[in-house]
């Protein structure tokens, strides 16, 4: 079986060396965070200018790693993602970042010694938290509840609860902090610690 970690590192080396700036999110995430879990991919997010717009990354990510659609450039423009398998045959899944909240998510990302000698830049718990209330999965909400329960009165709430409430109000979603709430309440004892 090959690891997602494989992919990331791989991919992880490659935007280093472009001084393109990088987190992980998603499963190999919240195995740092939260419980480990069986995951088949890597995701990150990259920061990305608005001004430059979409082409340059693409051009840069796709004219070395094979893109996973017959357009890169046209689905970047639409959905803000770039779909490629490395080298090491591993799907990596390559969010857009947009300025503003994921500048915060860039500057509190940890490195993590992943293997001897190995360190990935790795979303902190309480971004985690915030990408998985807004996802809104079945497995968002199972991840959201194990980086509680290991992170506990670690966590940085009023974070988390700011930026779901900018969302919210973005992505017209009444429910968004309320899910985290949930999660919260359950697992911590009460919602008003942090």
């Amino acid at each position: 079986m090959i690891d997602p970690i494989d992919g990331a590192i791989e991919l992880g080396d490659f935007l280093t060396e472009n001084k393109v700036d990088y987190v992980i999110i998603g499963g190999l995430a919240v195995q740092v965070w939260g419980d480990a879990r069986l995951t088949r991919d890597a995701d990150l997010t990259i920061s990305s200018s608005v001004e430059e717009g979409v082409a340059p990354l693409v051009e840069l990510i796709t004219g070395v790693y094979e893109s996973r659609v017959p357009d890169p450039f046209g689905f970047a423009r639409q959905t803000r993602m770039i779909l490629i398998k490395t080298a090491s045959g591993i799907d990596v899944d390559i969010s857009l970042g947009m300025p503003g909240y994921e500048e915060e998510m860039f500057s509190r990302a940890v490195e993590i010694e992943i293997r001897s000698g190995i360190s990935l830049k790795i979303s902190s718990p309480e971004d985690l938290i915030i990408q998985k209330a807004i996802a809104g999965r079945p497995q968002d909400a199972s991840d959201m509840e194990s980086i509680v329960i290991r992170q506990g009165n670690e966590l940085d709430v009023s974070y988390v609860r700011k930026w779901l409430s900018v969302y919210a109000e973005i992505l017209e979603d009444e429910d968004l902090t309320g899910r985290f709430d949930l999660v919260w309440k359950k697992y911590s004892g009460s919602t008003n610690a942090g």
